[in-house]
């Protein structure tokens, strides 16, 4: 495969990310979005669609040989993305800005064609895990607090 050549395989991947991060322009400027800042006006759903899409291609791209030390930063830019993409306007302006799929994309085409951030990053990555499998565990308690205090203030005011 030559060095500037795209990754066949992963072309459906490019244009997700197309869609997701660039695909229209606000008239009169320079600005691009994609669906991603659209999906996320959903309450909920939209980051959480959003963070699958990403999810998806992260794993798609890890099927095609990235290295660990690449899966971490992925991880880190999806991550990133959805945490702070759920914070109510705040996050609404940040998904115009960041564009992680553009940032994973560009990651993945420097690791395959110009073998950059080669390395192993399974201690990064059993990191981010362990943190995320934590952060749902503590959402899901609050969560489930949360609906436990309505349940019994419901009960209580019938």
């Amino acid at each position: 495969m030559g060095q500037d050549q795209p990754i066949p395989e992963l072309k459906w991947i490019t244009k997700v990310t197309h869609w997701m991060d660039d695909a229209f322009v606000i008239p009169g400027t320079n600005i691009r979005f994609g669906l991603d800042p659209i999906i996320g006006l959903i309450p909920f759903l939209g980051d959480l669609l959003a963070f699958g899409i990403s999810g998806t291609m992260v794993l798609s791209m890890i099927r095609h040989g990235v290295s660990g030390k690449v899966l971490f930063i992925m991880i880190g830019n999806i991550t990133l993305d959805y945490i702070i993409s759920s914070i109510p306007v705040v996050g609404d302006i940040f998904d115009f800005a960041f564009k992680a799929n553009q940032r994973n994309l560009k990651l993945l085409h420097k690791h395959q064609l110009h073998g950059k951030h080669q390395g192993a990053g399974w201690g990064y990555v059993l990191a981010i895990l362990l943190f995320l499998v934590l952060l749902m565990g503590f959402l899901t308690y609050f969560i489930w607090k949360g609906a436990l205090y309505w349940y019994q203030w419901l009960g209580s005011a019938g």
